[in-house]
Parts: C-alpha cells; structure tokens; sequence
C-alpha cells in the first residue's frame, strides 16, 4: 500500500552535489535522461531543466513513497517523463536488454531524505519507531526479521562487512542474548542494546554508536550493493557513445565498486604487461570524468550535514 505523505516542496529538498552534477552530466535539450534512484527528485528537477523543453527523463525507484513527488515533477517538468517502480539494478538491466538507451544516467545511491526523515519507517536510530529499512515496504525481509532470525556469525559478518563495526561480535552476541527474552520490534530497542554492548568510551565517540550497526542492517535489507553490481554494467549497455554516467556513494563499499568499474571500463587491454602486442582485443569502454571522487564543500556540508560522506564519480561511454 502506499504510503499517504505529503511530498516536500522544493525548496525543502536541495539535492547533494547537485552544481556537480550538473556539470558533469552535461545533459543537452533533447537528449534522453534516467534518474534511477529517483527519491524525492531533487536531482531530477535540476536535469528536466537542462533538457530545456526537448527530452525524456525516466526516473525508477523501488519505493512507492516516490510517486507522490514524480506525480508533482511531472506536473512542471515540461518534458517527456515516465516513471518505473523497482529496484534500480533489475530496472536497469531489463532496460538494457530492451535495447532501449541512455545519453545520461545517475545513480544517486543510499537511503533517501524522503525515508529517513519519516520515523515510521525505521532508518533512523535518533528516533524510536518499528525496526523496519525497507526501501520497498513489500519486500518480505525487514531489520527486524535479521535481527530476531539471524544467526550470531551472521550478524558479525554483516556488521564487520556493511558497516565495519570494531565491535561486531559484543553486538552481535548481546543482540542474540536479548532477543531469546522477547523479540526486537522498535529502534529504540536495538539502540539500547548496542549502547550496553560496547565499551563505555565507544558511546561516547565520534558519531552514534549505532550508527554502523543500522548502515549494515540497512545494506542488508536492501541488498544495495548486489543491486550496484547489477546496475553498473547494465547502464554502461545503455549509454550511447558519449553519454555519461555518474554515481553518487556515500560510504567506501559503494565507492570501491564504482571505482573499480569505472577503472577496469576505462582500462581497457588485460594483456600482461610483458606482451609485445595485445591480444585480447579488449577496448576501453569508458573514459573518465572524475579521476578522483568529487566531494561536495564546505558551504554545502554545512548547509546539509548528510552531504559531508558523498562522493561523486563519473564518466562518459567510448566510441
């Protein structure tokens, strides 16, 4: 069912990084745009406006609270737009193998304002509210079904892997300790466990303790990075010679996978080195834009704390 919200306006949606976004995608009227990760389409705002009249933007998301704010785009945008619901990743490639192509792409990745900012739907560990995570409510495995089901070694793994807990295995086994008394339904409960769990000087360290422990929860939920995996070649097979892609991260699993794509497209030869001529054949697919992640400055971080972990990558197709 979808959520009954009130989409934001505008002015209270201000995209990360949106000026470099801009730039680098350099979108031009006419020109076909996807957003795919549309959320709460601060981005997709910015990019309808370069197509100045002349285009298509697709925006895909796999949360049905994205509607009410597309319905709201598509209202102003002035030109062609259409909006898929799912998981960018599986969108993307079905996209692909549609034949159907792209001069720009982004990927905005993590979780959204539009989700973080509504309590009820669990992301946030700064306020109590059923331990759910689910970017698409439908999905049948929530943050409290790992929690309450999966095993000890699961959870370290995760923790130590998504979110890069030092203290996987005290939160872990406390985790498992609290839940044979009676099952975690609420954030304000997982928040507790973790607090008691960890070192006293831990809670009181840079950032919420439990900070790590929802980001790798959340991950998991979502299955974010497998969804990355997927859609990265999938839009490079969409993009036109020329057209670019760009990727925005916000923690350094998602950026080392971009980062590695991006260098082995732009590579090119796997020959060894030692080869006097090459004899695989293999061409580079992409050319980049960003040899180093951009990230955004001080204005921007100070004006929206959630921006200051960004990174933004890009790069544009070969041939």
């Amino acid at each position: 069912m979808q959520p009954n919200i009130l989409p934001i306006s505008d002015s209270d949606h201000v995209p990360v990084l949106g000026d470099e976004v801009r730039e680098l995608l350099a979108v031009q009227p006419g020109e076909t745009v996807v957003d795919a990760t549309f959320g709460a389409g601060g981005h997709a705002r910015l990019l309808a406006e370069d197509l100045d009249g002349r285009g298509k933007l697709v925006a895909i998301d796999r949360d049905p609270g994205a509607k009410p704010y597309f319905d709201r785009f598509k209202a102003v945008a002035r030109v062609e737009v259409r909006f898929l619901r799912g998981d960018f990743g599986v969108v993307l490639t079905q996209l692909a193998a549609n034949e159907i192509k792209a001069d720009a792409i982004l990927l905005d990745l993590g979780v959204s304002s539009m989700q973080i900012d509504r309590p009820e739907r669990g992301f946030s560990y700064a306020t109590d509210a059923p331990l759910d995570m689910r970017m698409d409510p439908s999905s049948e495995q929530s943050a409290a079904a790992i929690v309450n089901t999966w095993g000890e070694s699961e959870l370290v793994s995760i923790f130590r892997r998504y979110g890069e807990e030092r203290f996987a295995v005290p939160i872990a086994r406390a985790l498992v300790r609290r839940r044979t008394e009676r099952p975690f339904t609420r954030t304000g409960e997982l928040v507790d466990t973790i607090k008691l769990a960890i070192p006293t000087p831990a809670r009181f360290g840079e950032g919420h303790p439990a900070k790590r422990v929802f980001q790798a929860l959340r991950i998991a939920v979502n299955d974010e990075l497998a969804q990355l995996e997927e859609a990265l070649p999938a839009a490079l097979e969409m993009l036109r010679p020329g057209g670019r892609l760009a990727v925005i991260s916000f923690h350094s699993l998602e950026d080392r996978i971009v980062k590695r794509f991006f260098a082995a497209q732009a590579k090119g030869c796997t020959c060894p080195p030692d080869f006097p001529t090459c004899i695989c054949g293999k061409v580079p697919t992409l050319r980049l834009l960003t040899r180093k992640p951009v990230r955004p400055g001080s204005a921007e971080t100070d004006a929206n704390p959630r921006a200051a972990s960004a990174r933004l990558r890009a790069a544009t197709r070969a041939g």
